[in-house]
């Protein structure tokens, strides 16, 4: 019986053994998945950022372009009839509106989740692109 009761505490020990091995190598993947997982979060974090940062930067190079073209605009009118000047300069200054509103709606945006930034930013884009069209408008109709 001794025999058998060594053999079986041995075996015991044994399975133990690995055991205590076998978790700590499943809690050492766990704690490099957890790191991993952190560092790419990080790495997202620092992705939404640049892209919010070089989406404002180029936006901001769009509505000083508007405000350029405002100006460039009004020197061209300068010389038209009273009447096609006055509504000219209704339209120069519903787009100064638009434009200024525009720069604002995005100074003011605050950081609230890629998926709100995306949709945010989707958003943005089109009514710039509007506006960049209406300003080409404005500018066609000019010249006729």
């Amino acid at each position: 019986m001794k025999i058998n009761k060594s053999i079986l505490t041995l075996a015991i020990l044994a399975a133990l053994t690995i055991g205590c091995n076998s978790s700590s190598k499943n809690l050492e993947e766990a704690q490099e998945e957890v790191v991993d997982a952190h560092n790419e979060l990080d790495q997202a974090n620092l992705d939404y950022d640049a892209d919010m940062e070089n989406y404002k930067l180029e936006t901001a190079k769009t509505i000083e372009a508007n405000n350029q073209s405002i100006v460039d605009f009004k020197v061209r009118i300068a010389n038209e009839k009273k009447e096609k000047r006055a509504e000219y300069e209704a339209k120069i200054n519903e787009l100064d509106q638009k434009n200024s509103d525009m720069k604002k709606k995005l100074d003011e945006y605050q950081a609230d989740g890629k998926e709100k930034w995306d949709a945010f930013k989707t958003e943005f884009s089109r009514d710039m692109n509007e506006l960049g069209i209406a300003f080409k408008d404005l500018t066609v109709n000019n010249t006729k």
